[in-house]
C-alpha cells in the first residue's frame, strides 16, 4: 500500500443543489438534495453541493487543493452571495490515507488556500487515515 490523498470542496445545507450550480455556473461533480435516498434508503436531511475532486496524490498537498479551489478563485463573490442567501457551510476536504512504512506529506495550506478560505468562510477539513504495509 502507499501513500495516497484526494481533495474536494463542498458545500453543505439547507439550499436546492441546482441553485447553486446556476449561481456558480458549474456543474457538481456530486450532489443531493435534502430528501433523496441514501445507499440505505433513509432520506438526507441536508443538501451537498461537490466540486473539485483531486486524486493526483502529491506529497505536497497543498497543490492538490490548489487544484480544487482553481475553479472557484474568480467565483468569491458569488460564494459570499450563497452565503449570505443560503444556510450553508463551504469545507475544503482532505483525505490523506498513509502507509506507516512511507515518509508523510505535507498537510500544510498555501497562503493562497488560506486567504481564498478566509475569504469565503470556508472551513478547512482533514480526514486521515492510517494503514499498515
Amino acid at each position: 500500500m502507499k501513500n495516497r490523498c484526494y481533495t474536494y470542496f463542498r458545500i453543505v445545507g439547507k439550499f436546492n443543489t441546482d441553485d447553486i450550480s446556476n449561481i456558480l455556473n458549474l456543474t457538481p461533480e456530486k450532489k443531493w438534495d435534502i430528501g433523496d435516498a441514501r445507499v440505505n434508503g433513509s432520506k438526507y436531511d441536508f443538501a451537498n453541493w461537490a466540486i473539485g475532486y483531486c486524486k493526483d496524490y502529491n506529497i505536497d498537498t497543498e497543490v492538490q487543493m490548489e487544484k480544487t479551489i482553481s475553479k472557484l478563485l474568480d467565483k468569491k463573490e458569488e460564494l459570499k452571495q450563497i452565503r449570505e442567501k443560503y444556510e450553508i457551510e463551504f469545507h475544503l476536504e482532505i483525505v490523506p490515507t498513509l502507509c506507516i512504512e512511507e515518509s508523510t506529506p505535507a498537510l500544510a495550506p498555501s497562503m493562497a488556500i488560506i486567504d481564498f478560505c478566509y475569504e469565503t468562510r470556508t472551513h478547512i477539513d482533514i480526514d486521515l487515515y492510517l494503514e499498515e504495509g
